[in-house]
């Protein structure tokens, strides 16, 4: 199950919304989306999550460059949400190398593999559309002191439950309108 929240700063403190992202095809489209929800360019943080899975931070200053978060690359690489936040510079690739995330199904086996391939040591192969293992990393990936500034350091965030969503609202003091749009 996936949730989605956009929380944007304002004078009077948090402002909560849900957000459906059915729509939204690329991190281009998901920074208008946020930068859409404060109209005076204030901080927006989209909160994604795939509950017991990973989560991602989105954070929209103004029209600065969004800036990622994503607690496990490589879970999230396998959901259509995930694939909007892994871009290739957060994953460190070149824009011309073989898109490695085209290649996987949501339930993350390659096009035309089933569940039941397996190498001989009964593990799925970690070669994925012709490219490493690296290519989309078991993990966390992009820029950890996102959160810094708001209360939430680089450790702290690495460490959070698979309530993630809740912790993070509730270090910044938003819990409470977060908890309006659940």
């Amino acid at each position: 199950m996936y949730f989605a929240a956009l929380l944007a700063r304002t004078e009077d403190g948090w402002e909560a919304s849900d957000t459906e992202l059915d729509d939204v095809e690329t991190l281009s489209d998901l920074a208008d989306l946020a930068r859409e929800a404060s109209p005076d360019e204030d901080t927006v943080l989209v909160l994604i999550e795939q509950e017991g899975s990973w989560f991602g931070v989105v954070r929209i200053d103004g029209e600065e460059d969004p800036r990622i978060y994503v607690s496990d690359a490589a879970a999230a690489a396998r959901s259509s949400y995930g694939e909007i936040l892994l871009t290739d510079e957060l994953l460190g690739r070149d824009p011309g190398d073989e898109d490695v995330l085209d290649a996987l199904d949501l339930d993350g086996t390659e096009d035309g593999e089933t569940d039941d391939d397996q190498d001989d040591d009964g593990d799925t192969p970690a070669v994925v559309g012709g490219g490493s293992a690296e290519a989309v990393p078991h993990g966390p990936v992009g820029d950890a002191g996102i959160l810094d500034d708001l209360g939430v350091g680089e450790k702290e965030l690495r460490l959070l439950s698979e309530d993630a969503v809740n912790e993070i609202a509730e270090a910044l003091g938003a819990s409470e309108v977060l908890e309006t749009v659940r």
